[in-house]
Formats: C-alpha cells, structure tokens, sequence
C-alpha cells in the first residue's frame, strides 16, 4: 500500500506579488486556445494556454492575468473559480498550481506535486471539485485534497489497482460518496471514511476508460471515452444515449448539464432531455474546434481551441459573440521586427534542421497604439510557414513577410499586396525529382543603406537575392563559397556600413559578401578557417563599434571589425573570455543562440534556445541581466526572437510560449537635441522609479543641479537616453524643488536647458 500525506514540510508557497524592482514587463499573449473554463454568479473565468481572463456579465469589463502578473508559463490543463472563498485556483500540465485570492489580489505557487516523486508525465491536473472547502484535485496519477482556508494540501490517495497510481478525470460527491471517473473504470469511496488513503476503501463500480462524471441535481451522469452517456442508478452506471463524437468536457450548472464535444454543445435539463444541441458553425464555422461549454445567467459561454470564447443567450437563438482579450494569433511567435510606433509577428516555423513540414497557415499580427491587427493566411496570398517579418526602415507602412515555402509577401498599409515567387520574381524554388513541386525557401531579408531589399533563398545555387529600387531583381550564385549551396539554409542577414553582406548558414558558418569586385570570404568551425565554436550559425548582429557579433549553435563569437573583410583573406572571430569565480572562461560557452539585438547604448541582448535572455555590456564582459523562468515574466527559457523599439528602448521578447517586453532605457541616438524631453515631470511623492532625459545624441553630457546652481548629478549618455535616481550622486535623496538639466555635445556645439520639478 502507498501511503503518501503531503505535510506542511514540503509544502512551498511562493508569493509571486513582490514586485520584480524597477524593472517594468509589458505581456502581449494569446488567449485564443481555450483549456478550461469556470464561473461565478455574475463572471466567467477563462483559462488559456498560459493565461486566464475573465468577464464580469453585469458590467462587461475584461479582466486579463499573465506571467507578467505572476502567472507560470506552463501550460494550463484546468481552472476553477470558489464562490465562497473568493479565489482562483489553476492547475497545470506540470503539477503547478496557483493560487489567487481575489479578496487581496496575492498569487501563491503551489509546487508539492511537482516535487512529488513520480513520472512527470502523471502529475496532470485534470479538474477541481469543491466540497465543504476541500477541493479534491483529480491528476494523473490520482486524487489530491487542497484546503482553500489554509492553501495547504491534505491526504492523497492513489486508488488504483493495488494502490498504483491511475489518472483520474473527473470527479464528484452524490449521496455522501465521492465518485472518480478514471482511466480503470468509475471508482466511489464514503466521504467520510478517515481511512480513503487506502486503496481498498474504494469501489469499482464500472470498468473501462471514463473522460467525465457529474452530479446533477438527482441524478450522476458519465461519460466513457466514447462519447456514451451513462446514468446511475444505485448500483451501476448504465448507457442510454450514445453522442457521435467523444467528450472533451462535461459539467452541471443551474439544472442543466453541458456536454461538449469537438464540434458540437449539448445542453441537457435535470431530467437529461436535450433543451439545446450548438454545432460550431452556428458560432462561426465549421473548423472551429470546441474545449468546453458553461453559463452564468441566461447567457452560454463556449470556449474553442482556435477563436477563444464566445458567449450568445443560452435559452433564446441569438447570435454569437467573441468575447475574447484582444492578441496575436497564438503564443509561439517564431520571429517579430519593431518600427517606431508597430510590432510585427509571425508564427510559421522550421526545425533545428530547417525543415517547415507540417506547413504552417496562421498568417501575419500586428499590434500598434490601436491594438492588434490579424491578417488571416487567406489574406496573405495562401503564403505558408511565414518565418521573418521585416520593417521598410525608411517607409514603415511596407513590410515583407518571408514564407518558408511560398515566396516574399509584400504587405502595403497593412494590406498584402503582392506575393514574389517564382513566376513573378527572381525567386527560385528547390529542385527535386517532381518539376511540378514548388518550395520556395526565403528566410532572412536586409534593407542596405540605398534602400534595397536583400533576400537569402535556401537550397538553391543562387541563393542571395536583390530587390531593388528600381523593381529590378538580381541574383548572385553561391556555389563559389559554399560546399554544397543547393543543401544550405540561410538564417540571418546583415548589412554593414560598408556595404557588405553577412549571412548566417546551417553548415558553412557566417558569409561575408561585396557585390563590388563580386567578393565572397567566410569565417566557419576550426582556429585556421575563422574560429567558430561550430559551422551552424543562427544569429547575426553589428554593434555600433563595427563589430559583427555571432550566434552559434554552440556558443557565441566576435568579428572585432568588419572592415578586416576589405584586407584579410582569412577572417577570424574570437571568443569572449571573462572571469566568472576567479575563473577564465568563455561567455555563453555552448550554448544555442537563437537571436542577437544591439540596443542603442550598445548593449547586446541575447536570446538562447533553453537558457532565456542574456543581457551583457558593449563588450560583453559584463552580463548586466540574466532573465529565465523563475526570475522574470519570461513565459519560457525558449526564446525565437528579440527586437528593440529604437525609439522608446522596449525590448520584444517572443518565445515559444508568449511574447512579452521589457521596458529599457537604451534608445536610439538622435540626429540633434531639438526633441529632448524629461519625464515623468512632475515627478510626484508615490513614484519610486528614475527620472529619464530622453532624445538626447551619442555622448551628450548631461548635468543637473538644483535651482542655487549646485550639481546633484553629471552623466554622459550612450544612446538616446540616460536615467537619474533622485538623489545627489547616489548619496541621498534631493529634496523638493525644481532641477535644471543642462544638455550639451561632446563638443560643446549644441546645447538645451531643461527643468524638471520633484514633489517629496
């Protein structure tokens, strides 16, 4: 027998509503993948992938909680709302759960059955059931109490055959037992047994594999995992009614139970007769893949896998409406680029190996002041797998989506309005046996300095293109530098100020290229052939000191100027050394870098594919931030993507499962100090960040003293910002009154004067 008490030694709650500093997060998730649902009196509360929503029906107002607000990105699996004790619980893939108490606003994280010792892949958490403040948590693996007074957990029982452990789905109380719908048959045990730790204390009452079990109101309803309804009758549960589909989720509210299955919503009165029967086309249409169905009030809530929740009356035909949290279309944004004023994403993918299949179809997002714009695949010419989005630097109205199989879309005020592939332009497709298989692989793409469209198209001889100004295409072969051009995929691209290309590939390192003299050189693995940790080279990034910095596969390197392209026949990349516990060693030493983003006081931000974000000095030796899982919003350690808004300094972030930002300084230089500003001005008693000058040039000096003249502050900036903490060089705290700023060049030619006043 398993005899396991979760006691209060092992139990970790974590409160996660600290808040993290100054730092300051921003979340942009998708709440289209419905996982569960549950509701109150007057709300509904959504789970999604990795977040949860919720809708107040008297007043309408959306209510949306994230990583961000101390949310895991995990996966959720089920959620449920406590009227009585006004709290949320969340339940996970992994074990996890969360707590937030609504009364006072707290997140506690649960993780004693992550720390259980058992396969992670039976710590599930299926469904909640509350009963008399015991919420009994049905898992994979079996039954775990939780006490909503105390948030501690109480006894488990594993009630298996012989006490092993078994995934339970559902379970609910009917005339004083507890009923669990399992993957071994229907179990049922008296409540009030003190012994149910004890497999033996618990009954099969059917056989077979259950997906659900509900009390409603006299009667105990099942379902079996083919979708046949079954009925208690004191003894056994017998079928009466077999659905044609299987059920994703079964629950009772008001007298009536709602049976859903993927693409069709039964509702049933008390006495099982059907009062409604919702088929997904007369929500929206008939791709739409149903998770589960509930109502608060007269209204019907039902959330899909694909369009997020909908709500329409539930005892009258009326039209149904989305009620979901605007966002992109799903979480795992594979790579983004950041104008001024616009984000923009896309979701089509490849793996480590390049390769797109399944083809993706979720189109382009763009999310600006207004909110979020989804162009649909239909929009987008039918383009799959739509891998790199990229900003006209010099028209930020244009931009080109690269599709991974389909071409170069060309989207013009937000509208696509062109689709470049092989018939039309000088893309070529790959070759194979099947001259009527059109594969047109484009990656990444680079705007130069005279406003021409470069273009890398993998697996073929030609495999750098040129859009030009004039509409004209030109192509150069690849076949000089390459071992094998028609095997490479290109990864990156960047053009320096000298004109020259730098593209990142899967097997031949980083390339570099002048259509000048129509020059190739490379820099790929081994000390002799350009020092590069490995041949597979996934990100790119030049640094305003003409430093080409780059992503490896395994591990990091530096080009220490890319003007050594014009003398060296051999370019060379050096690791960055630095001392880490009195130890020299290499930075970011084996790991897999999936981006590199310059920010504009030189800062480098790396992105890796399972150790999150490295934020580190110009010259690397410095890691000024570390951001992960459990440090930080970061829905995942897996980052796709990184890009910065120049202009305000936030720091996009996409991962696999959600893209949020981090709210930087580091903003881009500007021409002039015609736009220098400070804020916040007034800078009022409750604030508790830095004061920032902002729209500044590279290397102004900026002083600041009090209304008598005397200094308080003297800074030089990087970039186009620089911050002050309020007080007099960090010693104390400046008093009320107003400050003069004082900006001027490097050289002493131009100069402003600002005041900014502080209320203590």
């Amino acid at each position: 027998m398993k005899k396991v008490f979760f006691c209060s030694l092992f139990l970790l709650l974590i409160q996660l509503c600290e808040a993290q500093g100054e730092l300051s997060w921003q979340g942009y998730f998708s709440f289209n993948e419905i996982k569960d649902i549950s509701e109150s009196a007057t709300s509904v509360f959504a789970a999604s992938e990795n977040a949860l929503f919720s809708k107040n029906t008297a007043t309408n107002i959306l209510k949306t909680t994230t990583t961000v607000d101390g949310l895991s990105g995990q996966t959720i699996s089920a959620v449920y709302y406590s009227e009585t004790f006004k709290k949320t619980i969340i339940g996970y893939e992994n074990g996890l759960i969360i707590l937030i108490n609504d009364v006072d606003g707290s997140i506690l994280k649960v993780v004693d059955i992550i720390n259980k010792q058992l396969p992670a892949n039976t710590k599930k958490i299926n469904h909640f059931m509350e009963d008399n403040g015991l919420v009994y948590v049905s898992c994979d693996f079996g039954i775990v109490q939780f006490n909503l007074k105390t948030s501690q957990f109480g006894d488990t029982y594993f009630i298996g055959d012989n006490g092993v452990e078994i995934s339970v789905k559902q379970t609910a109380m009917f005339n004083g037992f507890i009923f669990a719908a399992t993957s071994g048959g229907i179990r049922k045990a008296d409540k009030t047994n003190a012994n149910l730790i004890d497999y033996k204390q618990w009954s099969v009452v059917n056989s077979g594999n259950w997906s659900s079990l509900e009390a409603l109101d006299a009667e105990l309803i099942a379902i079996n995992d083919s979708g046949y309804i079954h009925r208690f009758n004191s003894n056994t549960f017998v079928g009466f009614l077999q659905l044609p589909q299987a059920a994703v989720d079964t629950r009772a509210k008001n007298h009536s139970l709602f049976v859903t299955t993927a693409n069709t919503v039964y509702v049933y009165n008390n006495q099982m007769m059907l009062n409604r029967q919702i088929t997904n086309s007369e929500v929206l249409d008939n791709t739409l893949n149903f998770s589960c169905a509930t109502a608060v009030g007269n209204q019907i809530f039902i959330g899909t896998k694909e369009k997020g929740l909908f709500v329409s009356s539930l005892n009258t035909i009326a039209a149904f409406e989305n009620n979901t949290p605007a966002g992109p279309v799903r979480n795992n944004i594979f790579a983004i680029d950041a104008g001024s004023s616009v984000l923009w994403a896309v979701y089509g993918d490849y793996d480590v190996s390049y390769n797109p299949y399944p083809l993706d179809n979720y189109g382009i997002s763009k999310y600006n002041a207004s909110g979020w714009l989804n162009i649909p695949y239909s929009e987008v010419y039918d383009a799959k797998s739509i891998t790199r989005v990229l900003v006209n630097p010099n028209n930020e109205k244009q931009v080109y989506a690269s599709s991974f199989f389909s071409g170069l879309v060309k989207v013009e005020n937000d509208v696509p309005s062109f689709l470049y592939n092989e018939k039309n332009s000088g893309l070529e497709s790959l070759t194979t046996g099947d001259p009527s298989y059109i594969d047109i692989r484009i990656n990444a793409t680079a705007f130069d300095k005279s406003a021409n469209l470069w273009v890398t198209n993998s697996r073929i001889k030609n495999g750098l293109k040129v859009l030009k100004t004039n509409g004209q295409w030109g192509s150069y072969a690849m076949t000089s530098i390459l071992d094998n051009a028609e095997e490479s995929n290109y990864s990156s691209l960047v053009i320096d100020r000298n004109n020259v290309k730098w593209i990142g590939t899967n097997k031949d390192g980083v390339v570099g290229f002048n259509e000048s003299g129509n020059v190739f050189k490379k820099m790929t693995f081994g000390v002799d052939a350009g020092n590069l940790p490995i041949a597979d080279v996934r990100a790119l990034a030049l640094d305003t000191k003409n430093q080409l910095w780059i992503g490896t596969t395994k591990g990091l390197r530096v080009l220490s100027n890319v003007g050594s392209f014009q003398s060296e026949s051999q370019l060379k990349a050096n690791a960055i050394i630095i001392t880490e516990d009195d130890l020299a060693q290499e930075l970011l030493y084996e790991q897999f870098i999936t981006s590199i983003v310059v920010d504009g006081a030189n800062n480098k931000w790396i992105g890796t594919a399972d150790s999150g974000v490295f934020m580190v000095s110009p010259n690397g030796q410095e890691t000024k931030y570390h951001f992960t899982i459990n440090n930080s919003p970061l829905p995942s350690n897996y980052v796709n993507d990184i890009k910065i808004n120049a202009k305000t300094g936030e720091v996009f972030i996409a991962t696999n499962k959600g893209l949020i930002s981090f709210n930087g300084i580091a903003t881009g230089a500007n021409d002039d100090l015609s736009n220098a500003y400070v804020y916040p001005n007034p800078v009022r008693p409750n604030y508790t960040g830095t004061v920032k000058v902002a729209g500044l040039i590279d290397k102004a000096n900026v002083k600041i003293t009090d209304i008598e003249g005397n200094l308080v502050f003297e800074t030089t900036s990087s970039g186009g910002t620089i911050e002050w903490d309020t007080t007099a060089f960090g010693k104390y705290k400046v008093a009320s009154g107003v400050y003069m700023v004082f900006i001027s060049a490097e050289d002493g030619g131009e100069t402003k004067v600002k005041k900014v006043m502080i209320i203590r």
